[in-house]
């Protein structure tokens, strides 16, 4: 572990003798299956998540471990097996701007009708295309309504998330976001990452998704747009890693704006740790300056809250939202042919 993190070779021999082990032990917390490297310096196979750069750990929880023997994957896909295709097209329409405006107001806002679909037809799209830089930079240009008045791309200033002292302006962080010199290198340990985990066909689909889309937004690596993005990356790798039928979206803005407050929790659960682990000071322009290195508190992180969080939300989004919305569809149907039939009768 000391080579991997440094770079740096120690004075010792190679191993030669003994079995490889795995890195990761897999009955405290979850490590790759089907893509590890084999180290024969140490005589390990090194089975970790992800890369040097950006490397978050989810621990083994009775939780989690319930979450994934229940086969949710395999529930909604046989929910969907069940349903006319007319009805089920018109549920992933209603789910899809449901989720689009569910996504603008977790962040306050209340989008023209067209600018939410744009971002729906945005989100029907996840999949789709590999995470790269510039296609993050793409879907930020979606988000935005305005650009003139946001710094596009990646961010060129410190930024964090809270509110200013009214009488001083002084920042009141609640979070402050990683390093804008660090980002770079954080966003591109991260799309290695997410490339990693999408590759290992047997590592659960939602706890890759935790890993990608939270550490995006702890990251926050623009200026404006991050959470909105942050919640597209769950739709793309859910859909990348074949958890859900493709161009079925699920709606999981919705569900965390109706559980806005413990969203809130589970943000913050990364944030107050390291707000103590970071020296900043008020800039001119009343942002923070941060002042140590910073890094690393970004790219190695515990994402076992996040990832029973958002597990909880799939299961919610498969048991409850689809069906009540299938349920309905079918519903307002037979009510329709009901009403025509009676018009006819009567005529």
């Amino acid at each position: 572990m000391y080579e991997w993190l440094t770079g740096t070779r120690l004075d010792l021999a190679d191993l030669t003798m003994g079995n490889y082990i795995e890195l990761v032990d897999t009955k405290i917390q979850y490590g790759l299956n089907q893509v590890i490297e084999t180290v024969k310096r140490q005589r390990i196979r090194n089975n970790l998540p992800g890369t040097k750069e950006y490397c978050p750990m989810i621990r083994k929880t009775e939780k989690l471990e319930q979450f994934i023997g229940f086969g949710l994957s395999g529930k909604i896909k046989d929910i969907i097996g069940n349903i006319h295709p007319d009805v089920m097209a018109r549920t992933t329409t209603f789910l899809l701007l449901k989720d689009s405006k569910s996504s603008f107001a977790i962040e306050g806002e209340t989008p023209l009708q067209n600018r939410a679909k744009r971002w729906g037809k945005a989100i029907g799209q996840a999949g789709q295309e590999a995470v790269t830089a510039e296609e993050l930079i793409r879907r930020q240009r979606i988000v935005i309504d305005n650009p003139r008045f946001t710094k596009m791309g990646l961010r060129k200033q410190e930024g964090f998330i809270g509110e200013h002292d009214r009488r001083y302006g002084t920042p009141i962080p609640d979070h402050i976001s990683a390093r804008w010199k660090d980002v770079k290198d954080l966003i591109s340990g991260l799309i290695a990452t997410n490339a990693r985990l999408e590759k290992d066909l047997d590592f659960d689909a939602v706890l890759a998704a935790a890993i990608t889309a939270f550490g995006f937004v702890f990251i926050h690596p623009f200026v404006d747009g991050n959470g909105r993005i942050h919640r597209y990356l769950i739709h793309h790798v859910l859909l990348k890693k074949e958890y859900v039928t493709r161009g079925l979206i699920f709606p999981v803005s919705s569900i965390i704006l109706e559980r806005l407050d413990e969203y809130r929790q589970v943000l913050e659960a990364f944030s107050e740790p390291r707000i103590e682990k970071i020296q900043w000071r008020p800039d001119d322009s009343n942002n923070v300056e941060v002042l140590n290195e910073t890094a690393d508190l970004y790219r190695y992180f515990d994402a076992t809250r996040q990832a029973e969080f958002l597990y909880d939300c799939v299961r919610q989004t498969i048991e409850h939202t689809i069906p009540e919305e299938v349920d309905y569809l079918e519903k307002y149907d037979l009510m329709k042919d009901y009403r025509i039939k009676q018009n006819l009768w009567g005529a």
